[in-house]
């Protein structure tokens, strides 16, 4: 793995790119959903709550472009496609399973502090109401 000795402004629209299609919400779903196994469109559609279809279909042609993903179409009437992920993408599952742990032990934690920032900020405005007179 290499290493970042400095920051070099060519390196980080790249990078940038990349960190953007990991942090995505589509992403991360569709590597937990895929897991180790193959599975159809209308099957990952029902396993990632919420998507559209038609945002399942740019996140896997994106993952796909990427080599995260290999898609596989038989020559069957109809066709039948199968996704799942690639060495590449299994790594990346594999990398961000500790983030999802630690998101996992810290979401209380922030939860509360979101709480406790949005109260603070509530009462602020409040007492600039009412300073201002309104």
């Amino acid at each position: 793995m290499k290493t970042v000795d400095e920051h070099r402004p060519e390196t980080c629209k790249p990078i940038g790119e990349i960190l953007s299609l990991v942090g995505d919400r589509w992403t991360v779903l569709l590597l937990a959903a895929l897991g180790d196994r193959r599975m159809r469109f209308g099957e990952l559609h029902r396993a990632i709550d919420g998507i559209s279809q038609r945002m399942l279909t740019v996140t896997v042609r994106s993952l796909e472009r990427d080599g995260l993903l290999i898609r596989t179409v038989y020559p069957t009437i109809p066709p039948r496609v199968e996704y799942e992920l690639s060495d590449l993408g299994r790594s990346l599952k594999d990398a961000l399973a500790p983030v999802g742990a630690w998101v996992s032990a810290n979401q209380q934690s922030i939860e509360a502090s979101r709480r406790q920032f949005d109260q603070k900020a509530q009462e602020n405005d409040s007492s600039r109401h009412l300073s201002n007179g309104k």
